[in-house]
């Protein structure tokens, strides 16, 4: 499948390193499309209409409110449109591109390492899509990690804890790293442990079925120092932190 990316920003970016193949791109004109065809190779194509009249699916990374835009030049042409665009459902897609294939996805950037979740919206206000083409899309994203696929009702949802996991988990990170400096770590040593715990921990949880009760149950002894770190944890507040996290990406400010 011969592919080509509209848009050239940190998300094509990411997509592109992780099938690590050369690209077709376009940019609106900021550069970053031939910075990704000199790191990669391909071509930065000339208009958005000669790239999907030569790839047999275009990708949107452009802005969302791009889409009207890019559609009235190559939905004409473009015969399957894969969209990683946020806050565009498929009927929206749909409508933009009446005559295409069309599907929804939002992957994070750990798919630059062929880690990523991508979280696929399968349309419940849009036609069923092509059974040939939906395997052929979901193969290409599987390539970049996993593939998980919710109600579009969901989307939002889902992609407020994996299309924005990978900040919070920066952030998390940096709080640990920056409280062991406090107590004489080297920052360095501080992201490696931090670092590698996650990913062992990350493991770990998927290894018990998801059960982060009993990983936590299997760390914490009574009265321990696991079990006082955890009561800090809760009396600051981490919980409700993360649901007014939610609430802020999926409220009505997330739609403007």
């Amino acid at each position: 499948m011969k592919l080509g990316l509209i848009g050239a920003g940190n998300m094509a970016r990411a997509l592109a390193r992780g099938w690590g193949e050369p690209v077709l791109c376009t940019d609106s004109g900021s550069g970053s499309a031939q910075a990704l065809v000199e790191e990669l190779g391909g071509e930065r194509v000339a208009s958005n209409r000669e790239l999907a009249e030569r790839v047999d699916l275009v990708i949107l990374c452009h802005k969302p409110y791009h889409l009207e835009q890019v559609a009235a030049q190559i939905a004409d042409v473009a015969q399957t449109v894969a969209s990683v665009l946020g806050a565009t459902d498929t009927a929206t897609l749909q409508r933009a591109y009446p005559d295409s294939q069309v599907f929804a996805l939002m992957p994070n950037t750990c798919v630059e390492v062929r880690r990523g979740v991508t979280v696929y919206a399968r349309g419940e206000a849009a036609p069923a899509p092509d059974a040939d083409a939906e395997r052929a899309v979901l193969e290409l994203f599987g390539r970049l990690g996993e593939v998980v696929t919710v109600p579009e009702r969901l989307m939002a949802a889902a992609t407020a804890i994996s299309g924005v996991g990978p900040a919070y988990q920066a952030l998390l990170a940096e709080a640990q790293v920056d409280a062991a400096v406090r107590r004489g770590l080297h920052a360095s040593l501080a992201a490696e442990l931090v670092t590698a715990t996650m990913a062992g921990s990350a493991a770990l949880i998927a290894s018990r079925g998801y059960d982060t009760l009993a990983v936590r149950r299997e760390v914490t002894s009574p009265g321990g120092s696991t079990a006082r770190g955890l009561d800090a944890l809760e009396r600051g507040g981490i919980r409700a932190a993360f649901q007014d996290a939610i609430d802020a990406v999926t409220g009505p400010a997330a739609k403007a």
